[in-house]
């Protein structure tokens, strides 16, 4: 080769070298990419509510349900039982509170039937004292009078206890006594608890991590499968701390999927982390010591998918490529 060969050839990759420095120079001003990144979602941990034998269980490892779908059932005749005994004791309460309100009656007559005792006591005491004023009759008649009209004092007094302790049992609340409010809420929660035994889905979505079984004996509020919900799917983006100057929420975004590689999914930005991975991890880094090495911390950012793209079916936990558009 001879010597302007050789001095060509030299231009020739000095001027590659600074063209391709001039794009990557571009491109890393107007993007982030990051490889540190998964796929997530809103994650149902479906539960029962109630404690039984699980009789029926209707959908399937993967399967796509609807929201009020029924996902399984508990075995209903213990509880089917306990609303046959709420709706017993309701009754039982009505009936007393209609006795209630019959002594209540039958205690208002005894007043007035102690008042007119009384009335005629006061009367026939002036009597027999103006009688025994003109010695008509003996003190002893008058001593008489006297005791009978404190008699029937102690009969109104009496009686009028009586009544108000009988309409102390049917104070009502509304429409109803206190027992039979609580009676009414006693079959409601019965009734909740019956049809506590169809447990259905929260939200639309795929069933994950199934492996119930009827025979089941489960435990209240003890997480029995997942259910991924439909149009929730996310990317969690780890940008290095460096790289989150310029990146905002709103910006346009790019994700390939590993499992399916060649097809760029859109997205944007929705949210930067308020702290670090390891902030947040359950043994956070302890840097007050003697012995520190610096390392460049991750931010999360959270990447939406959007369109047609945001209702697809993804794998939560698949590993994804991010690109940010920080321009454009």
């Amino acid at each position: 080769m001879n010597k302007l060969a050789r001095i060509s050839l030299a231009v020739v990759v000095v001027a590659a070298a600074a063209t391709g420095g001039a794009w990557y120079w571009q491109r890393a001003a107007q993007v982030r990419t990051t490889e540190n990144a998964y796929v997530n979602a809103d994650v149902v941990q479906v539960a029962s509510q109630l404690s039984g034998p699980v009789t029926a269980v209707l959908v399937h490892e993967g399967q796509q349900v609807e929201a009020g779908q029924t996902l399984f059932e508990i075995d209903p005749a213990p509880y089917q039982v306990a609303l046959q005994q709420a709706r017993a004791k309701l009754a039982e309460a009505e009936q007393s509170g209609r006795q209630d309100a019959t002594d209540v009656n039958a205690n208002d007559a005894s007043v007035a039937q102690a008042r007119a005792d009384l009335s005629n006591a006061v009367a026939s005491a002036k009597r027999t004292h103006s009688l025994v004023q003109q010695h008509f009759l003996s003190q002893q008649a008058d001593d008489d009078a006297q005791a009978k009209l404190r008699v029937a004092e102690a009969a109104v007094s009496q009686a009028q206890a009586k009544l108000a302790g009988a309409r102390v049992h049917v104070a009502h609340v509304g429409d109803a006594t206190p027992a039979v409010l609580a009676a009414r809420a006693a079959v409601a929660q019965a009734e909740l608890d019956l049809a506590h035994t169809r447990v259905v889905a929260s939200k639309p979505g795929w069933i994950a991590n199934l492996s119930l079984v009827p025979g089941t004996a489960v435990v209240a509020d003890m997480p029995l499968f997942a259910l991924v919900a439909r149009g929730s799917f996310w990317v969690d983006a780890n940008f290095k701390e460096t790289e989150l100057p310029g990146i905002q929420p709103g910006q346009r975004a790019e994700i390939e999927l590993d499992m399916q590689p060649g097809h760029v999914f859109q997205a944007v930005v929705e949210v930067i982390g308020n702290g670090t991975g390891a902030a947040f991890s359950l043994l956070p880094a302890q840097n007050a010591t003697g012995n520190w090495v610096k390392v460049t911390q991750r931010v999360p950012v959270r990447i939406r998918f959007t369109g047609a793209d945001a209702v697809q079916a993804f794998r939560v936990g698949a590993s994804a490529q991010v690109t940010v558009r920080l321009k454009g």
